[in-house]
């Protein structure tokens, strides 16, 4: 696997080679003082050239082979014009390379405060601050937006239950899974951020969380996530009901909002239900 300098230098390489491309900026993991250093970190890399509307960078695409040899590669394109290139090459490196107009970079360097700027041939004059996360410190929740929050963790339950009451896996896995494990997530953040005076990074989809929970809240955390075993899955969704009642109050208290316990009776007891029902049933009780 190439060392990170190897891996800079090529695409400074390159960059200076091609006359369209007027300057590289690199944000991410690997500019982020905070972030755990391993070799699965992507290269987040933007070249900001002159003429963002030449498709020939995506036409001819023979250019990627200087990079090294592709597992796979995933092109998409964006509403400003700007396009990247998501590169996943057989050594483990991966790189990230966006293409950006470069009238915009003044713009475009504020809005990652993990960025810094390789190369600069025009020595366009951009104002960095030193690399930190805070643009990703997870934000204090309104009252609002921890209402609906907890209205959702609640709701989406009650989907959970029919879906495993009818033997529709597929639908129940994507209600638990995705729907409801996001809600727990999103609240767990706000748990996490306000221990830390919202001043904490909890990384993508909560990878950090590990870091930030105490050994046994972490645990009972990780324990929330079902199998394709339906009494699994049941035993899963009340621990699911009793985290979200311990973290739920807990917030609710520290940031002087109301806890959903009416919810909370309701939907518990409203499940149990369905979970006692046999499949036959015709009505229910």
């Amino acid at each position: 696997m190439r060392k990170e300098h190897e891996v800079i230098k090529e695409i400074l390489d390159f960059a200076k080679s091609e006359d369209r491309i007027r300057a590289v900026m690199m944000n991410g993991s690997r500019v982020n003082p905070n972030a755990p250093k391993d070799i699965m970190q992507d290269y987040d890399i933007v070249f900001f050239v002159n003429d963002i509307g030449s498709l020939s960078y995506k036409i001819d695409q023979n250019w990627i082979s200087i990079f090294g040899e592709l597992v796979i590669m995933q092109q998409n394109d964006f509403e400003d014009g700007s396009y990247i290139f998501l590169m996943q090459f057989k050594d483990g490196v991966r790189i990230d390379l966006s293409f950006k107009d470069i009238n915009r970079i003044k713009e475009i360097v504020l809005e990652d405060t993990l960025s810094i700027i390789l190369l600069n041939k025009d020595n366009i004059e951009v104002t960095l601050p030193t690399p930190n996360d805070s643009g990703y410190y997870v934000s204090k929740p309104s009252k609002e937006e921890y209402d609906r929050l907890l209205n959702e963790a609640w709701w989406i339950q009650t989907y959970v239950a029919k879906g495993i009451w009818r033997d529709e896996l597929p639908l129940a896995k994507y209600m638990f899974d995705v729907i409801l494990i996001d809600c727990i997530r999103r609240l767990v953040s706000w748990y996490i951020g306000e221990k830390y005076e919202w001043k904490i990074n909890v990384g993508k989809s909560g990878k950090w969380f590990k870091r930030y929970l105490h050994d046994e809240i972490y645990k009972d955390f990780i324990s929330i996530y079902p199998t394709t075993n339906y009494e699994e899955m049941w035993e899963s969704l009340f621990r699911a009901g009793k985290f979200i009642r311990k973290i739920g109050m807990s917030l609710a208290e520290s940031l002087g909002y109301s806890y959903p316990m009416k919810d909370d009776i309701n939907v518990r007891e409203y499940i149990r239900r369905i979970k006692e029902l046999p499949v036959t049933s015709s009505e229910f009780r």
